[in-house]
């Protein structure tokens, strides 16, 4: 059985670590640097940081970031926010960058994934994959939520795999922030799609959603407001799901 992993996802926005609800009204929450630092001596499996930056994105931001958190960030770092070619996503792993994330391009040249995945190993590949549900169907959406995308999630979830995706970020852009737990739903439906590891994203309120999403079949739990707010962190959340019988990386 593969081990489950507890992945603290960090938001870049004019250089500081924000948190959004419904991928909107961001909220300061600290520098990354020292945030992925804490992380990393709190035993997280690995560390997720996006750049959500809706007007002037540039990439040269986030490969500064990942180039500083480098330093100090001693677990997984997967990188994302405005990849579109192979040599953005080239640029984040000399940098520093263990994986890279993808969306948006990934419904627009779904070549771009292969690419990377030839030259880097499908292992350093992610799609993220943003929905909302919409009259009792899940629709996809790009471009940081405000896109609509007409593709099926099942439809999506084979291609990107296709394309070279080795593993899936999936997220519920009405739970972000919210803290209500994940989309159970959503998360069963893309698991029994997905050939490739699953991550939950967006929801976690305490430590059962975590238990709750391996339960649906996650191989990881991503979470941002959960450690944001408050003072839990890795280490006790892996404590209460060693505790659950949930098998884990280490503790």
């Amino acid at each position: 059985m593969l081990k489950r992993r507890i992945i603290p996802i960090e938001l870049l926005s004019g250089g500081r670590l924000v948190k959004t609800r419904g991928f909107h009204d961001p909220r300061d929450v600290g520098d990354p640097v020292k945030s992925s630092k804490v992380y990393s001596d709190q035993d997280a499996d690995e560390l997720v940081l996006l750049q959500i930056d809706r007007e002037g994105r540039q990439l040269v931001a986030l490969v500064e970031a990942v180039t500083r958190i480098a330093e100090y960030c001693f677990v997984p770092l997967t990188a994302g926010g405005g990849i579109s070619s192979l040599d953005d996503a080239a640029g984040l792993f000399t940098a520093g960058a263990d994986k890279v994330l993808l969306n948006s391009i990934t419904y627009r040249d779904r070549s771009v994934l292969t690419r990377i995945a030839e030259r880097y190993g499908r292992q350093a590949v992610v799609a993220g994959i943003d929905v909302r549900e919409e009259e009792g169907r899940f629709v996809l959406y790009s471009r940081c939520g405000r896109q609509r995308e007409s593709v099926t999630l099942g439809a999506h979830v084979a291609d990107v795999v296709a394309a070279g995706a080795g593993e899936l970020m999936i997220q519920s852009i009405d739970r972000d922030g919210m803290m209500q737990g994940y989309d159970l739903g959503l998360l069963r439906k893309v698991v029994a799609a997905s050939p490739v590891p699953v991550i939950a994203a967006a929801g976690a309120g305490h430590f059962l959603h975590l238990k709750e999403a391996f339960d649906a079949g996650a191989d990881g739990a991503a979470c941002g407001s959960l450690f944001n707010f408050g003072d839990n962190n890795p280490l006790r959340a892996k404590s209460f799901l060693k505790n659950q019988g949930i098998p884990l990386k280490r503790i």
